[in-house]
Order: structure tokens, then C-alpha cells, then sequence
């Protein structure tokens, strides 16, 4: 569920546009007043349940290798709500389009052993020291506060910094709590200016909707999304654990192949490849579309993870590199297919869709 908080908004005027209409003067008619848009506070409530029958593991840290490789299932349900809320209040940073983030969800996760599988159950390699949270999973409280930031800077130039910080209090075994801060730098160059037709994730928009409330979806046959983009992202993200305490296997983060939300990096290792609490990846992006809402796409992917905070840095850096083809057509998700190498380990193709446009705001993170 998602709530807007509508307040009223100015009405825009009546602007007669060419065309008859029996209302306005000859030879023109008049357009409906639109309401102004602005963002408002929203908050999202939902409720979600998966099961995954077979995700791998290879154990923790940035020297794990094949040799290591396990498997198991996991079923997760989240109960929670979020909410966005613009500050706009202040002129002085208007021009920052800052809004303050929160959430608050429950967490309940069940780890099994699969059998039958290529590579063995993961409690036949791993135990509870070497996989935190393998032989218990206690319900985990998970609050979080931050902020984001998406300056409006010029018709080229679109930034999108995010900053969070979450607590993850278990319920019944304090040995699973811990507290985790992530920053997130992403920085898009259109090379010929944000283009009119372009689908727009918007946080408000329901599965059905794609775009601002007062424009319609751009048509499927002639919308592309951007003519051509640059892009430089920075993503980092550390725990903080006591003495006493360590990040469950299942909620550190991952890096290779496509990761359990499904967001692609270091995509020429298998998924889920180098897990750690700690984690570090850059990524460098082209997009041009080169036939309608078809294009092409060619990325770099430089990361790591750490058991360790200390073991954070920019050396012994894993590397990738993507070609593939995108679609992006009128308000349907992004589609792409995208072939990688360039890893240690060989190559890899992956399928994937983007759901950002079909309302995504409202679904949280799995780990």
C-alpha cells in the first residue's frame, strides 16, 4: 500500500492549445488544469514472502574459490513500512532535492540444506562458525534512517547520493545483532540531455503507472530512454559488530553474477560469489540506444568485500567487464542481456529485468 500526502496544490492555468473545441475560441480548445506536482511525503506499508530454493555459497571474504562451493535454500518474509519525506521547506536546499528516509521491518528467515544439487548442502562444507546463522535464525527488529540527495544540476547531469544507516536487532539470540551503514554515489551524464519521452521511475507510482502523475506513459513503438548516458557509481558498505556478535550469512551482501534483489555486479563471476560484511564496488557505465527503445550497453565492474572493516580499501580489487543489449520501451521494465568477462573465473551471461518503473519504491532490500 502506498499513501501520498496530497495536500491541496495549486491548479495550473487554462493554456489553449491548437485544435476545435466548443469552450474556447475558434480554432482552439482549452486543456484540462493539471495539478502542480510536487513531492510529498509517502509512505509505503507491505508485506512480502520468498523462497529460494537454491542460492550459493563460498564462503565469506574476497579469497574464497570454487573449491568452496555449496548450496542451500532460504525463505524470507518482511513486514514492514517505509516512508519518504521531502524537505522542501527551506529554499536554501531546495536545489538539493533532499528528502529523509525511514523504515522500520520485521524479519523472518528460514535456512535449509539442498540436496541433489551439483554442489553439495551447505551444512556438509560449512558449520555455524564458518557461516554465521546456519544452525539458528532468530526474527530479526530492522530500523533504519537516512537520507538522499538528487541535485538538480543543469539537463545533463542527474546525481543520486543515498545514505543509510540500519540497525538489525534479533529477537531472541542478541549474538545475531548488528548495526550497518551504506552510502551510495551514483552520477549519470546524458550526453544529449534528459530525453521528454523517457520512462521516469517515480517513488508514487503504482504497477501500473510509469512516469510524473501528470504525463502519460511514452508510447511502446517510438520512447527511448536516453539517447546515450555515461555512468560512475561508488556503492560502499560496512557492519559494526561487537565483540560478541557477527552478520549472519544472509544478510551480507553480495558481489558476481546478479545479487538476491537482483542488481547485477562484477556479473563475469557466478551469482552471489564473494560475500562478506563489508563490501566495495565501482562501476563504470555506457548506454546508447541505437534503434528505438533497443540499445547497447558496455560496463566495468571493479569491487570487493571484506570480513573485516580494517580489510577495507581500493587494493586486490576483483574486475569485470559487460557488453549486452538493453530494451527500454514505454513504461515497461528495462530488459537486458548482457554478456561478461574479464573475472578470473571465466564468463558469464545473464538475463535480468529492472523493475524500478512498476512502483518498486515500496519493495525492501532482502538483506
Amino acid at each position: 500500500m502506498k499513501i501520498v500526502h496530497t495536500p491541496p496544490a495549486a491548479i495550473t492555468p487554462v493554456v489553449p492549445v491548437s485544435g476545435q473545441d466548443s469552450n474556447g475560441p475558434s480554432g482552439r480548445k482549452l486543456r484540462k488544469p493539471i495539478p502542480a506536482v510536487h513531492p510529498y511525503t509517502l509512505v509505503n506499508l507491505y508485506a512480502q514472502s520468498i523462497s529460494l530454493n537454491k542460492l550459493n555459497f563460498f564462503g565469506a571474504g574476497n579469497d574464497t574459490t570454487l573449491a568452496g562451493s555449496s548450496v542451500f535454500g532460504m525463505s524470507e518474509t518482511i513486514v514492514g513500512g517505509s516512508v519518504i519525506k521531502p524537505v522542501f521547506e527551506w529554499p536554501a536546499i531546495r536545489q538539493l532535492n533532499l528528502a529523509l528516509l525511514g523504515e522500520v521491518n520485521g524479519r523472518f528467515v528460514s535456512i535449509r540444506g539442498e540436496t541433489g544439487q551439483s554442489a553439495p548442502s551447505i551444512g556438509d562444507v560449512y558449520t555455524n562458525a564458518t557461516a554465521p546463522g546456519l544452525s539458528n535464525q532468530p526474527g530479526v527488529l530492522q530500523f533504519g534512517e537516512g537520507l538522499r540527495i538528487k541535485p538538480a544540476i543543469g539537463n545533463h547531469f542527474a546525481l543520486n547520493y543515498r545514505g543509510s544507516f540500519q540497525q538489525f536487532l534479533a529477537r531472541s539470540d542478541s549474538h545475531y545483532s548488528f548495526l550497518r551503514w551504506t552510502a551510495d554515489l551514483d552520477h549519470t551524464f546524458a550526453l544529449y540531455g534528459q530525453s521528454q519521452s523517457a520512462p521516469v521511475s517515480v517513488e508514487t507510482n503504482g504497477p501500473d503507472e510509469c512516469g510524473p502523475p501528470t504525463e502519460n506513459c511514452p508510447s511502446v513503438v517510438h520512447s527511448r530512454n536516453r539517447n546515450g548516458s555515461l555512468g560512475v557509481r561508488l556503492l560502499l558498505s560496512e557492519s559494526i559488530t561487537s565483540a560478541a556478535s557477527a552478520v549472519p550469512f544472509y544478510f551480507q551482501p553480495t558481489l558476481g553474477g546478479t545479487d538476491i534483489d537482483g542488481v547485477p555486479s562484477l556479473t563475469s563471476y557466478r551469482d552471489y560469489r564473494f560475500r562478506a560484511p563489508n563490501l566495495l564496488l565501482l562501476s563504470e557505465s555506457f548506454e546508447h540506444s541505437f534503434w528505438g527503445p533497443v540499445g547497447f550497453t558496455l560496463s566495468a565492474d571493479q569491487g570487493k568485500v571484506a570480513v573485516r572493516r580494517s580489510d577495507m580499501g581500493f587494493d586486490h580489487l576483483k574486475h569485470s567487464f559487460t557488453a549486452g543489449v538493453t530494451l527500454r520501451a514505454g513504461g515497461f521494465p528495462m530488459v537486458y542481456l548482457l554478456f561478461a568477462w574479464g573475472g578470473a573465473e571465466g564468463r558469464h551471461t545473464v538475463f535480468n529485468m529492472n523493475t524500478s518503473l512498476l512502483g518498486g519504491s515500496a519493495r525492501p532490500s532482502l538483506y
